[in-house]
């Protein structure tokens, strides 16, 4: 009798032990939230971003919108992000961000693989239809129920 409560135990134990919840999904994401005199962009906002491979890729394409969301690189101390709007008469103007930031390993259990939050320590930016981008909440972790950053377009663009 007393084996099998033990046998038993440990068979509890090591099915204890072996349930994981490793996330689903290991992207993190900046959420940037237009403020000012244009709070909706009525134009084609394409963001595109260089892949470690040096080829650019479409992180976002959006028309008319309050905010946004775009994901945040793991090993790279700067993200360099193009923001091309264009307009009703095919008029684009480019704008250049970047988003320095610090990149923090998380790990959820030794089994999975780690994510990567990050806390935004400046952003850069050029002026062509952007007026300006301030940081609001530099801590980017899972939750986007904040805004990480607050992008002000010009109005005449």
């Amino acid at each position: 009798m007393r084996r099998l409560i033990f046998a038993i135990l440990a068979a509890v134990i090591v099915c204890a032990c072996s349930s994981i919840d490793c996330p689903l999904n290991h992207s993190v994401y900046s959420k940037y939230v237009l403020k000012g005199d244009v709070d909706t962009l009525k134009k084609l906002l394409t963001v595109t971003s260089q892949k470690a491979d040096g080829k650019d890729t479409v992180l976002n394409a959006l028309y008319d919108f309050t905010h946004f969301e775009l994901p945040m690189s793991y090993a790279n101390d700067t993200d360099v992000l193009i923001f091309e709007t264009t307009d009703s008469n095919a008029v684009t103007v480019t704008d250049t961000v970047k988003v320095t930031k610090t990149n923090e390993p998380r790990f959820e259990s030794v089994d999975c693989t780690p994510s990567y939050f990050h806390t935004i320590t400046d952003v850069a930016y050029t002026k062509n239809a952007i007026d300006s981008i301030i940081i609001s909440k530099s801590k980017v972790t899972y939750d986007t129920t904040g805004a990480h950053l607050h992008i002000y377009f010009k109005s005449d663009n």
